[in-house]
């Protein structure tokens, strides 16, 4: 499929993000380095928080998609869940800026943005569910558990990005290893 210019204005979007932060994303930087007149961003995004929305929208779905195709797999559903979370937190330490991004406080309110976080959520909360239902997972609430295993993937993954954990020093751990350790707790007797 051909690349759209609104593709090639979020690559060049993810690049400054990931260069500079939050900070070093400007629509005038974006339509540059995009070979795009300098207004033409705003055709596509009315302000720098829409462009950023939409960041978050196309990472949440890419997420959302990876975890679609392994739960289609012949994986047992743990494996899924437990490599999707672990992955999950590898990612926010590859990609500090888009984690922080997309789990940071919003001020205006973007119904793509909304649309893909809840999409991810759904297809996790159906990786949960079919962990539970092969037992492999407690019985109970799939969206309170899910709220716990996602507090902990983002919690230790911050953890991590702050400096807070290693497996050889603070915590004796990973982010990945601590997902691990969570879901053989959980794991019924």
């Amino acid at each position: 499929m051909p690349r759209t210019t609104r593709d090639l204005l979020l690559d060049a979007a993810e690049q400054l993000l990931d260069a500079g932060g939050v900070e070093a994303v400007t629509l005038r930087e974006v339509g540059h380095r995009s070979g795009v007149s300098h207004n033409a961003p705003y055709k596509h995004f009315r302000n720098k928080e829409a462009l950023l929305a939409a960041i978050a929208a196309r990472e949440l779905r890419r997420r959302r998609d990876r975890l679609t195709t392994a739960l289609a797999g012949t994986e047992p559903p743990e494996q899924v869940l437990r490599r999707s979370l672990q992955r999950y937190a590898e990612w926010a330490q590859e990609y500090p800026a888009r984690f922080k991004l997309i789990y940071g406080r919003w001020t205006t309110p973007s119904d793509e943005l909304a649309e893909a976080a809840h999409a991810a959520s759904a297809q996790l909360l159906t990786a949960v569910r079919a962990a539970q239902a092969t037992g492999a997972l407690p019985p109970g609430d799939p969206d309170r558990l899910l709220a716990l295993l996602r507090a902990l993937a983002h919690g230790a993954a911050d953890l991590a990005l702050a400096g807070h954990l290693a497996p050889d020093g603070k915590g004796h751990a990973d982010a990945p290893g601590l997902i691990d350790d969570l879901l053989h707790y959980l794991r019924p007797a």
